[in-house]
């Protein structure tokens, strides 16, 4: 191959399905990496630099076909992606360090068995991020957008080795949403409107109006209601999709779908965005499950799927050369790909609502279970399935992914900050409540902007609450910082320790930082005032005509600081019938030293 000949692409997606052959072919016995994102990243430098350019598609069939010997076979995946002919010439595995290959044993396919996950890996700004769904949206997007064509019939099988699909290179121009990318986004980039959003799916775009019965998860008593959302008439006609966009699909919709097909039953407590502990942070090991009864649909798993489709999203726009993968995903996990703050990983799901609209999003679940019904026909959970009730699972799918996970902020668990255990015995709230306490740390001072200094200001806050305050546990009920995360302080079912003599009726959530006379970041300031408090009344934990107040107007203090507080008397859930406490003095948060600092390190256990 002549070097005018060379594509770049091809050593990219061989690179890929080398790791792909790896991950499907583990070898037991050899050392391994810590399960962080880093490695991955390190893998993938590693195969950039020792698969030749001119032999990258072969290196890429062979691995394709020592991934098809290795298991059981992936039929969407191999029909969208891999539809080639396979001629190959393989790559010995001893090529690749001994710690290449230890990595692939604990990071093989996505799965979730007895409350543990495998196929996942801690990331650099704290979330846990599934790498199989990642890797199919960047091979998705290398080949570019493609319209396929769902196969009319079962016999128009996808297997034989020898078959090319020549209709499944078409663009796709309408999966996007009206936001043409990403190039544009700020720092402080805020979400659309993801409950209107989900509004917009009406029958005109369906064909179908299936209900959504059951509850959301977290809230027992509160039913689902949406009225642009019906269940069809006996008889209606339903007009089923006849092409997918195989970025989608492979990333997001097919499992998305496959999640609720369980049965109503599953629709009002699904699992869907279940979170986990890692054994320990420094070097990750064990990834245990908060829900021992969660789906297959985790928040690293979404995360991992949401991840893939807006690089694969970036990948397919991105004109030649392109980045290799091991620097796009080191930028993306980082401070932003190609110098842009608003593409990366701590932005995913303000992206992932702007990638595509609901309606859109319904289609492609949908038209991936019919591909699923087409390839398998005797696929447990599809056998038997009619067009209309594949479209009321797409349709509740969709909508429960949307309010439940697009519509809701991403919030890290206790054990991501690496708290320390509670003291004594927490005390339930009576949910759901009817305030929203809004504060600032004013110690630490400055804003904390990634996942490490975020962390260390909750365990230094943390301890100054336990052990010279004499409190139980850190006060706040969340603590939102200015890396585009919640952190979980006492969280939703316990009383805190943040407004004197109103704890157990409202949520104390607190910005990190001193707003005396600035205002925290516009992300921020989105996730208290809309994201969080939303998803609070949707779940039954916040009522819906919940107010907010500031510490100030309850207890004599300066907090929130007066230019945080001169903003929130503007915000419609403001309760200007409480007027503010004067502070006879200045109050004891401001008056206090700041406590010792506990500063970053590369272990948080």
């Amino acid at each position: 191959m002549s070097l005018r000949s060379w594509n770049p692409t091809m050593v990219a997606q061989g690179v890929l399905w080398v790791l792909f052959g790896l991950l499907l072919r583990p070898e037991p016995g050899t050392a391994t990496l810590p399960l962080l994102m880093d490695s991955v990243i390190q893998a993938l430098a590693e195969l950039e630099q020792k698969i030749p350019a001119t032999k990258a598609r072969h290196t890429a069939s062979a691995w394709l076909l020592l991934a098809q010997e290795s298991g059981p076979r992936d039929l969407v995946h191999h029909f969208l992606l891999e539809g080639r002919s396979l001629k190959a010439t393989r790559l010995d595995p001893h090529q690749l360090s001994p710690e290449l290959r230890g990595l692939t044993k604990d990071v093989v396919r996505h799965g979730v068995r007895a409350g543990q996950e495998y196929g996942v890996v801690l990331a650099p700004d704290g979330s846990t991020v599934a790498v199989e769904p990642l890797l199919a949206g960047l091979e998705a997007g290398l080949q570019g957008y493609r319209v396929v064509n769902l196969p009319l019939d079962s016999t128009a099988s996808p297997l034989d080795a020898g078959a090319t699909f020549a209709d499944t290179e078409a663009t796709v121009p309408d999966v996007r949403a009206t936001s043409p990318g990403f190039r544009d986004v700020l720092p402080d980039v805020i979400s659309a409107d993801v409950g209107a959003m989900y509004s917009n799916v009406r029958a005109a775009d369906l064909d179908v109006k299936p209900t959504s019965p059951g509850v959301r998860p977290g809230s027992p008593d509160v039913p689902v209601t949406s009225p642009d959302v019906q269940a069809p008439s006996p008889g209606t006609k339903v007009k089923s999709p006849t092409t997918v966009d195989s970025l989608l699909v492979v990333t997001l919709a097919r499992d998305l779908g496959l999640a609720f097909l369980q049965g109503p039953q599953t629709w009002s407590h699904s699992g869907l965005g279940t979170d986990g502990c890692w054994d320990q942070l420094s070097a990750p090991r064990a990834f245990t499950l908060l829900d021992s009864k969660a789906s297959p649909v985790t928040m690293a798993f979404l995360n991992g799927a949401l991840d893939g489709a807006l690089l694969g999203d970036y990948l397919s726009r991105t004109p030649e050369p392109r980045l290799p993968l091991s620097h796009l995903l080191s930028q993306y996990y980082g401070a932003g790909v190609a110098g842009n703050p608003g593409l990366c990983s701590n932005l995913r799901r303000q992206n992932g609502a702007a990638l595509t609209s609901a309606p859109t999003l319904t289609q492609q679940v949908w038209g991936a279970l019919i591909l699923l019904q087409k390839l398998e026909p005797t696929h447990p959970q599809l056998q038997g399935m009619s067009q209309e009730q594949l479209a009321q699972v797409a349709n509740n799918a969709t909508k429960e992914f949307t309010e439940a996970f697009l519509g809701c902020p991403a919030i890290h668990p206790r054990c991501r900050w690496g708290a320390a255990p509670y003291r004594g015995l927490p005390t339930p709230l009576q949910l759901p409540l009817g305030f929203l306490y809004v504060h600032h740390t004013y110690v630490p001072a400055p804003p904390c902007t990634d996942f490490a200094h975020c962390a260390a200001d909750m365990r230094s806050m943390q301890s100054f609450h336990q052990d010279t305050r004499g409190w139980d546990d850190i006060g706040y009920s969340f603590v939102v910082g200015s890396d585009g995360y919640v952190y979980e302080g006492r969280g939703w079912h316990w009383v805190g320790a943040h407004t004197r003599g109103h704890n157990s009726r409202g949520f104390g959530v607190a910005f990190v930082g001193n707003y005396t006379a600035e205002l925290p970041a516009k992300a921020a300031l989105h996730i208290v005032q809309d994201v969080l408090p939303g998803c609070a009344v949707r779940a039954g934990l916040l009522r819906p005509d919940y107010q907010m107040l500031g510490h100030r107007q309850l207890v004599r203090t300066d907090c929130p600081g007066d230019a945080l507080f001169d903003l929130l008397r503007t915000w419609p859930r403001f309760a200007a019938n409480v007027k503010p406490r004067t502070a006879r003095r200045a109050s004891r948060r401001s008056r206090r030293k700041p406590p010792p600092m506990i500063l970053p390190a590369s272990g948080l256990q």
